[in-house]
This record gives structure tokens, sequence and C-alpha cells, in this order.
């Protein structure tokens, strides 16, 4: 039936685009004030109902411009109770006890998110104190006693045994294990944390004691002083696990018909048997005879005495507190107080008197530091005075941090004069620094640095103290009327320093301090004594991570880029980065910085030739190797600066920048995409600068512009990109009125349809090309309709070299994207054959004003239809096997929808050819139903019209089938 009609002629219906889009036009209704409308602002009722059990009442609060007889359908349908009324009503209550609640323990202390945890310090701990020397362990070997035993003698033999057991604490089967290395003195620390683990889950609860009781009395051996804050943080993990353990098997005794204790229990909710076995523990504790594994198995097990009495925490603290003093070395009794500082913390933060207690005690010991018994100990193992009071930091600082919690400001005060009392020690004073809020600090400043003066620098070097004061007046402003003085004061101290390590680890600080508070020249002067120190036998190579810490404080401060690099010594600073990838972190962090705070675009040569000379050094660092990521945020970042750059009207300035971006930048495309962009933008400006009307200069600057873009698309990789970039740069040479270019651009992007690959990578997977083909050939089409004929290469050049492209390209089998194309090449051909087009470019002619109707260009137009029309008729008989009808169906479906927008239905050919393809979609049942019902009643809308009368006669050939 369809291969009869292949002989017809194509006829376009005429249009009337004016009247189309008038009758397309939303009805106008006059609105008068106070009327619904749409856009007016909603009137929110809150209801009060009786069944919510409150009081009956209603509130509203309407705007200005609400009428009172609106009436929400949303309240309608919830019988006047919103989700929201009745939510706020249900939970009156609830906010309530919540409220008493947080009122009856607003005044608590506890430990919350700004408490920096131990567990934070303990990987720090454990890589800054190592050793090469050769460390000792007692391993616990277990009982070698007979096991055997007759069953009537079962009972006392398990008594005996256990009594045996509990004789035996101390003087269990050890085993020395000497010449370990510290990682097999870590493995075996590890390995006895495994068996208690072990042992517990095994039930032998005494043999699980006594490894806790043996790895506790290793830390009063201080043979490997170096090793002792990590021996600390690795036996004290030991030590944690055994206190979780037993307070986890008390508390799993407390649960009663499986009900357990709530958070906040009393020792009235505990049972006897729980409270028996927990005094049994701490019976069995207070038998060890040796008083450092004693203090700290009940430091362990400290919480524990919530099941006890009430009071039994507060009152085991001090007591434990005071243990220590018997404790004879100085290092031993530091960490011994900073574990109860830690278990105190976790069990019961608020008893800070013994916290502070604890310090004050070592305070008055601290000259045992300096006893003849430790310096013959530090000369047995080699060890210097500054080493060895490093050793105290961990623990200091830890105790300090504690006591400081949450801490009133009159204690910074006391504590400043207790360390004025002991000589202003140096290690004493920069664990308060590290302690205490920086606010605190920072208000004290001038009081900290005479201090610091009157320090003793042979044990604890003064730098040292400069830079814990530098850390806090970073974060808090000191007195106004201090800062210079606190500035020159610090310097001196820093700028005499010969490491060049030492000298950059304070510098670092400072700088913060100095961009926070003065202007370019101090930060100048600052950034030139960094070069000076830094630069002599490129100490700089060894302190990268540093150095680019100053240029990040330095670029956070200074948003004003003109600022910024007039500083005179801020590019010569960027050069001690000879490292590559280094180099080109640094470079990213000044372009995100730039792209983040510059508000408006620049022409300030100082900024431009700064970030041409960065972005030149990002770009610089592409090779084979670099990963597309990469590739992709660095050309962000350059594109970013790119569109930051606008020297206003001077368009030929902008033109010039733009030329050089692109010799700066070719190897990364995203770069000359978004130059080809702004070169087109920048040709529109013009235009509307001229008014459309271009003079003899503006016109040959557009056509530079255009030049511009001609010639750099070719030098894409990615073909699609070079496609869109053709149409798109062709369509700114038509409206700039540049024939003859645009012509160039859209036969070069015709040309290059035949190279389109059968499949793309899109987001790293392989996908087929044609959807994206004939995405961007539609568009092409939409284009062609306004370029005029070439004069010299005949009538629609470009329509037929595209259809010639279109039919010699191969297309998959089962794709049907070539018909899809030909049918909107039908919907092109019909809109060249009107008498006005839809729309124009403005001051360029198309080609309804140079022909006019001439019959000759209609009847090539209409040769054109009818190859098409055979074409896609020839498809839709390929497309009649069983398997292919589904698309058979949707095809002729598409094409007499086609045929109904763009063709002449009077022509009785025409109109059966219309008959046959609905009847075709409907042939084999695969049409949809709804589908094919909408169009008929849109036939029949649009037969009502005068014009379209001739309709009527084609509704009755149109009939539905049904699926069956």
């Amino acid at each position: 039936m369809i291969l009869k009609m292949a002989s017809i002629q194509w006829h376009s219906r005429e249009r009337n685009y004016t009247t189309e889009i008038e009758s397309c036009r939303l009805e106008r209704v006059a609105v008068e004030y106070g009327d619904y409308h749409p856009l007016k602002p909603i009137t929110v009722t809150e209801s009060k109902t009786k069944k919510l059990g409150r009081k009956e009442s209603t509130s509203s609060n309407s705007s200005s411009c609400s009428s009172n007889s609106f009436i929400d359908p949303l309240s309608t349908v919830l019988d006047g109770t919103d989700p929201l009324s009745m939510f706020a009503a249900t939970a009156e209550p609830v906010m309530a006890a919540m409220e008493g609640s947080r009122k009856k323990h607003e005044n608590e202390e506890f430990v919350g998110s700004d408490f920096e945890p131990w567990s934070s310090k303990r990987g720090e701990i454990l890589a800054k104190y190592t050793t090469t020397e050769k460390l000792s362990i007692n391993l616990f070997m277990g009982s070698d006693k007979a096991k055997a035993s007759t069953p009537g003698s079962a009972v006392s033999e398990k008594v005996r045994t256990r009594l045996e057991e509990l004789d035996d604490l101390e003087e269990g089967s050890q085993k020395e294990l000497l010449n370990l290395t510290q990682q097999d003195y870590i493995s075996r620390i590890e390995e006895l944390n495994q068996s208690l683990k072990d042992a517990w889950a095994s039930d032998q609860k005494v043999k699980a004691l006594k490894i806790v009781i043996q790895c506790s009395k290793l830390l009063s051996d201080t043979t490997v002083i170096q090793f002792y804050p990590s021996k600390f943080v690795l036996i004290t993990d030991i030590l944690d696990t055994f206190g979780k353990l037993v307070y986890e098997r008390i508390l799993s005794m407390c649960t009663e018909n499986r009900t357990s204790l709530p958070a906040k229990f009393s020792p009235d909710n505990v049972n006897d048997t729980a409270k028996e076995t927990c005094l049994n523990w701490f019976f069995k504790i207070a038998s060890i005879r040796e008083l450092v594994p004693r203090f700290y198995v009940e430091a362990a097990i400290l919480k524990c005495n919530k099941f006890l009495t009430k009071t039994g925490i507060s009152e085991s603290l001090p007591r434990l507190t005071s243990m220590i003093k018997g404790i004879g070395d100085p290092l031993v009794a530091v960490y011994a107080r900073a574990y109860l500082c830690r278990v105190g913390m976790e069990v019961a933060p608020n008893v800070k008197e013994s916290l502070n207690q604890n310090f004050f005690d070592f305070l008055l010991t601290f000259k045992q530091i300096h006893s003849d018994t430790v310096q013959n100990q530090l000369a047995v193992q080699g060890v210097e005075i500054p080493v060895y009071l490093t050793l105290y930091s961990p623990a200091i600082d830890w105790i300090l941090q504690c006591i400081a919690y949450r801490a009133p400001e009159v204690l910074l005060t006391e504590m400043m004069e207790r360390c004025k009392k002991l000589g202003n020690n140096a290690l004493l004073l920069n664990s308060v620094m590290s302690a205490f809020r920086a606010e605190f600090i920072a208000a004290r400043s001038m009081d900290f640095i005479a201090m610091i003066k009157e320090c003793d620098e042979s044990g604890f070097p003064k730098h040292l103290l400069f830079r814990s004061l530098g850390l806090n007046v970073a974060l808090a402003d000191p007195p106004e009327n201090d800062r210079l003085q606190i500035l020159n004061e610090a310097w001196k101290v820093i700028t005499k320093l010969r490491n060049p390590q030492d000298y950059i680890n304070c510098a670092e600080v400072w700088v913060e301090y100095t961009c926070r508070h003065f202007t370019k020249r101090e930060v100048n002067t600052i950034l030139a004594d960094v070069i000076k120190h830094m630069t002599p036998d490129r100490a700089f190579e060894d302190a990268y991570p540093q150095l680019q810490s100053v240029i990040t404080k330095v670029i956070s401060h200074f948003h004003d880029f003109s600022i910024l690099f007039s500083v005179e010594k801020f590019l010569p600073f960027l050069d001690m980065f000879q490292k590559e990838s280094v180099r080109v972190e640094v470079c990213k962090c000044i372009m995100e910085a730039f792209i983040k705070h510059q508000q408006e675009v620049t022409k300030d040569p100082v900024i431009l030739n700064a970030l041409l000379h960065v972005c030149k050094t990002m770009h610089d660092s592409v090779n084979a190797l670099t990963l597309e990521d990469e590739k992709r945020m660095l050309s962000h970042l350059i594109n970013g600066f790119i569109r930051m750059v606008s020297f206003g009207r001077d368009f030929e300035q902008q033109l010039s920048f733009y030329v050089e971006a692109r010799s700066m930048f070719c190897n990364l495309e995203p770069v000359l995409v978004q130059l080809i962009h702004s070169v087109n933008r920048l040709a529109m400006e013009t235009k509307k600068v001229m008014k459309g009307n271009h003079s003899r200069k503006t016109a040959s600057f557009v056509r530079a512009c255009v030049a511009f873009c001609f010639i750099t698309i070719p030098s894409l990789t990615s073909i699609f990109t070079r496609l869109n970039l053709y149409l798109h740069s062709g369509q700114v040479a038509l409206a700039n009125q540049c024939l003859s270019q645009a012509d160039a651009f859209f036969r070069a992007a015709v040309s290059l349809v035949p190279e389109v690959p059968k499949t793309i990578n899109v987001d790293g997977k392989m996908k087929s090309s044609e959807a994206f083909l004939l995405e961007f050939l539609s568009n092409l089409f939409s284009t062609l309709l306004v370029v005029p004929d070439h004069p010299e290469q005949g009538v629609l050049f470009l329509v037929r070299g595209l259809l010639n492209v279109i039919e010699d390209y191969t297309w998959e089998d089962n794709s049907d994207d070539k018909i899809r194309i030909y049918t909107n090449v039908l919907h092109l051909l019909a809109g060249l054959s009107q008498e006005s087009y839809l729309y124009h470019v403005d001051k360029v002619d198309s080609n309804d004003a140079l022909y006019g109707g001439d019959a000759k260009f209609l009847s090539e137009i209409n040769r054109l239809c009818d190859t098409l029309i055979g074409q896609i008729l020839e498809h839709l008989k390929a497309l009649g096997k069983e398997k292919t009808l589904k698309r058979q169906s949707s095809l002729a479906l598409l094409f007499f929808n086609s045929i109904l927008a763009h063709g002449d239905l009077r022509n009785n050919k025409l109109n059966q050819l219309a008959v046959n393809l609905w009847n075709l979609a409907q042939k084999h049942g695969y049409a949809e139903t709804k589908t094919m019902v909408k169009t008929l009643e849109y036939i029949k809308g649009r037969s009502k019209q005068p014009e379209s009368s001739h309709l009527n006669d084609l509704v009755i050939r149109l009939p539905l089938q049904s699926r069956t």
C-alpha cells in the first residue's frame, strides 16, 4: 500500500506564523485587587482542636494583600487541622520536658567535642619517641601445676588452686625476653593484649589479672628512657582493655529480668551479687605488693566504683593522687599522673580539685629532675638534659589540657605565678601556653614574653616558646597597643636562629600573626627574611611543607590581589619552590583563592602578569602521564582566570589577551574551548555596542574574531566539540553579517560529519554516537533555515551537501536515526518553502527575501522532499519483519505527524499517504492507544479552524483500531 504512494509530490502547507503564535498565547484574564491569584501569598492558619487536648482557639497571620474570603484547599481536606499544627500540639509536652531537663543539667560539666581526646595524641607520641636500643620484656607463661583431681575433691581442689593463684600473682611463671628491637617490643605488647582478651573470654580472670600486673610493672622500668612515652602508650592500651572488660562484666551482672541499668544509675540499682564481685576485684588489686602496678590497675577500674557508692570515684581520686607521691622516679611519676587525669576526665570530669592537686604535687617535686639520681641515670644512658626534658612534654601537656578544659581565666594567673616561683621553667611554660585558651594567652602576651626572656635556654630552647606563643596570638588578638612590640620581640629571637628548620618552624607560625594585624610592608619584611634564611645551601628543599603553609596563610589574608602582587618579595618567594609538584600545588592554591575572592573583572597589569606566570607554570606541568582529572582541575582554574579578565571597551586589547593566552595554554583543550567562547562573546559585544551597524573598523575586528575561532577549532581533539563550535561560531559570524565566514564554518561542520566515530567516550563509558549526531544535526537544520544560498554554489548548496553526507554515513543496522534526520530535513524544507520565514537574522537576507517565492526554488524544494519521502517509505517497508514491527509503528506515526504539521493535506495523494501511515502505525497493535486518541483529538480541534476545515474529511478516514 505504501509503495504505491511513492510517486506523489510533496506540497507544503502555507503558514502564517504570526497568527499561529497569537493563537497559542494564554488567554489574558483581568484580576481585580483582592481576587485569587496563583502568585499571591497564601494565608497560613494554625488550628487548635479538642482532639489534641488544646484550648479551642484559632489564630491567623495574613499578609496585607490576602483576601479573607480565600479558602486554602489543603485546609479543607484536613478539616481545619494541618500536619504542622498537629505536630506542634503533640510536641509541646515533649519540648517542655526537654527544656526542664536542659535547665536541670545546664550547669553540669561534661567533656564535649571541643576536648581533644587521648586517641588523637597516641599516634604522634609513638612516631616521635622511638629508639634503636635493645628492649626487654617479661611474658606471662601460665601455670604448670597439675590440674588432675578426683571427682570427690573437685570443690576443695578448685578452692586450693584459686588460693595458690592469688598468692602467686606476682611470682607467676614468667619468661624474660631480651634484646628486642622496638618493633619486636610492640609486637610482644600486642600479643599480651590479645592474651588478656583470650584469657578473659575463657573465664580465666586470674590469668588476665596477672597479665595486667606484669604489664604495669613495665612502667617502672626506665632503662631505655627515650622510649618511655611510647611504652606508656602501649601499656595503657592494655590497662584500658582490662578496665573495660571488668566494667562490662559487672554491668552484665546487674541485668535482672532482661532489664539493663539506666544510663545514670545509682548504687541502689545494683544487686548484691554485682557489688560483691566488684568489691572482690578491688580486694584482689589491694593485695598487689608493688606500688606502680597497684596504682595503675586500680586506676584502670576506677569507673567500677559507681557500682558501690555514689562518692566512690570522688573519694578514690585524692587517694590515688597521694599514692603517686611514693613513686621515686619523676618521669614515671608524671606519666602516672597523666594516666590518672585520663581516667578522671572519662569518669568524673567535674572533679577538678583532684586534677589540679595532681599538677601542683608535680610542681612541688619538679626539682627531682635535677637530682643526682636522675643525672646519674642520664649519664649512664648517654642522654642530654634537653632530650630528657622533651620526654615530659606529652604527660605535662595532657595534664594541663585536662586542667585547663573550660577552666576560668584566674587559673591561668595562678599557673603563671607558680611557674615564676620555679624560675620560669621553659618546659612548664610551654605546656601552659599549649593548654589554655588562646584568648587567655593572647591577652597576657607581654607577660609571657617577659617570662620567656628569663627562662634558662639550656634545657628548652626559647624559640619553641615563641612558637607556642605565636600559635596563640595567631588564633586570638592580643591588646592592640602591644601588637607591634610582640612581633618585634618574637622576631628578634627568630631571626637569630641558625638552624633553617628551627627558623622556618617558627616563622611559619608568626607569618599568620603578621598578616592578621599588619600591612603589606611588614609582610614583605617577613617574606624577605624567610628568603634570606632559606636560600643558602638550598635549605628550602627540606622545608617545602612549611613554605607552603606560609604562602597559604598570606593568600588567605590578602583577598585584594592587586595588593598581594605588589608585595615585592611575593614572587621571589614563589621562586623557592623548585620542585615541580610542589610548585604546581602552590600555584593551584593561588588560583583557587583568586577565583574565590576576586569579585570584579580586572585589567590590572600587575595581576595579569603575575597570574599569567602562575597559570603558565600549571600548564607546563602537563605531560603525557598527567591524569585527566588533573587536566580538568588545571583547566578549570585557568578558565576561571580568563573569565575574570576584562579590558572594558578596549576590545582589541581583549582580543590580544586571548591570542596570548591561546599560545600559552595550547595543551589544555578545555582552555582553548573557553577562549573560543570568549572571542565569540567579544564579537557579539562589539555588535551590541555598534547596535548592529558595523563600521569599517568594527567589521574588520569582528572578522579577526571569526578568524581566531576558525583557526583554533581544528586543533581540538573532541569531534563533537569541534562540530558544536563550528556551528556556534558560524551563528556568531552570521549575526555579524560575515556571510562568507559563516558559510565556511557551516561547510567545515558538514565536511566533518563523516569523521564522527561510531562510539564515543562518555564519563568513562563507550556509547553510540548517533544520538549526539542527531542532536547536532537538528541544531544545524534550525540554523540553515536563515542561511542565504551562496551566489556561486547553487540552490540549497549546504542542505544538498549535508544530505549527501548523511546518505553516505554508515549507520547502525538496528538504528532509525537516519530516517529521523530525514524527517527533520522535511521540516526544514517545509520552512524554506514559506513566503516569510519563522525567524531571521538582523540585517541578513535569507532565502525568502532572495528568491521571493520563485517557482524554480519551490520546485527544487519539492523535488528534494519527494526524494526524502521515497527514502522514508523504503525504510518503512524494510521494517515489515516481525522483529521490527514496533519500530515501524513508531516511525509511521512520526512521519504522519510531520505530514500533519507541515504538509498540505488538501492534496489528495498526500492525504491518502497520511491515512496509510495512520493505519500502518496501528496495524500490528504496537501503537499506544492513548497517543492515538490524543492525536485524533488534536486533528479534530484543528479542523474547526476556518483554514483547516479540509481536515474534517481526514478525521472520518482515521479509524481507531482496538489492540485486540
